[in-house]
């Protein structure tokens, strides 16, 4: 008998679950900031029976900017910080091609499509949150009901909502799961 299918909260890793560099790429475990209410945004999809799943584009590897080890202690230290709060990810699926054509380069919708099969989940009653209008797009490639952008509000989106911060988006999790 096959699993039942479970709708999945993803959310984008630079700018949503840490500080964003900006321009550039977060290198080293010292740069790698979790931002205030990311935590929380996790525990309001528990609540509601939607695991976590950070899906990030990290050229930076293939590049040679990030240290391949480095980045493996950054989510080992996000686990072990969420984990201190009784929390945890699903999964952390990470691309680190440069090239855009690759299938799960966002917004290319493949590292869903993976997570989807590899957990079982349910794609068309999952979110997808991110804070650039390609992770808006990835939701919406993927076929995820809900999309949400984390931003100033300056420009146009495709997002079923928009909120300013992380902590705004465990109000709008807890509110709309």
């Amino acid at each position: 008998m096959a699993a039942a299918l479970r709708p999945c909260v993803f959310f984008d890793r630079d700018g949503v679950v840490n500080q964003s560099p900006g321009p550039g790429y977060v290198n080293h475990l010292d740069d790698f900031h979790v931002l205030p209410g990311f935590a929380d945004c996790v525990r309001a999809a528990a609540e509601k029976g939607y695991p976590a799943v950070v899906v990030t584009n990290q050229r930076g590897i293939e590049r040679g900017l990030t240290p391949p080890a480095q980045l493996e202690a950054m989510h080992a230290q996000l686990r072990a910080d969420l984990a201190a709060e009784g929390l945890a990810l699903l999964d952390v699926l990470i691309c680190t091609a440069a090239d855009d054509a690759h299938p799960d380069r966002k917004p290319n919708p493949g590292m869903l499509r993976t997570a989807a099969a590899r957990h079982h989940l349910d794609l068309a009653k999952s979110w997808m949150i991110g804070d650039r209008e390609s992770d808006v797009q990835t939701g919406q490639n993927a076929g995820v009901a809900v999309t949400v952008l984390v931003d100033d509000g300056s420009a146009p989106t495709a997002a079923t909502h928009r909120v300013p911060d992380m902590p705004a988006c465990a109000a709008l999790l807890r509110a709309q799961l």
